[in-house]
């Protein structure tokens, strides 16, 4: 049988006596996390300005380091200046996943990222960022990429990109799920085994 988090226990109660339905626990801790981040920004934003750019302490220049490491990688990967545009939403998908993930070590909460709704929603939610992206950047150069190289073999080439293409939104949800899936079947089977080594 499953195991609910603790927002399950809380929340559905009140939520089923109120609204007449359940709220699934993939969908409370992935909002408990948002909350948490919305929370840890917000603190972290006033204790930077509070401080000052002139005077930085320690844990200010490693946040800046892992940001400046970020935005160095997105543009080898996507482009020169492009990296401050995409780093909101770079970086709010790498929080919200390092955050899912972590989660998952505490007993009491079940990661969002162990549902393939959530990895799904992630992976259709990058999906059509990065085309609409290429779209209007590109227009109909965008679509000039899925003919190939020359006109003669488009009719073969085009149905193979586009299927490839629509693929990756499967894939990207997959291997998040899967990773996730891994890793707290290998967890729960350690925390299982622990009583007996001890």
């Amino acid at each position: 049988m499953h195991e609910h988090s603790i927002f399950y226990n809380l929340i559905n109660p009140w939520f089923r006596e109120t609204f007449g339905f359940e709220v699934p626990d993939h969908i409370l801790n992935g909002l408990f996390i948002l909350l948490l981040l919305t929370i840890l920004s917000i603190i972290l934003k006033r204790y930077i300005l509070k401080i000052g750019r002139d005077n930085p302490t320690k844990f200010q220049s490693l946040i800046e380091v892992i940001l400046k490491g970020l935005i160095d990688l997105m543009e080898d990967i996507i482009g020169h200046n492009m990296g401050h545009k995409f780093l909101p939403i770079v970086g709010a998908f790498a929080f919200f996943i390092f955050f899912c993930n972590i989660s998952g070590l505490f007993f009491f909460l079940n990661p969002s990222t162990s549902n393939p709704n959530t990895t799904f929603a992630l992976s259709i939610t990058a999906f059509f960022l990065y085309n609409i992206q290429g779209i209007a950047k590109h227009k109909s150069r965008y679509i000039k990429q899925f003919l190939g190289p020359f006109l003669a073999t488009a009719i073969i080439i085009f149905p193979v990109e586009l299927v490839s293409h629509s693929v990756r939104a499967l894939s990207f949800g997959l291997r998040l799920y899967g990773n996730m899936f891994g890793e707290h079947t290998i967890s729960s089977f350690i925390s299982n085994m622990l009583p007996i080594i001890a």
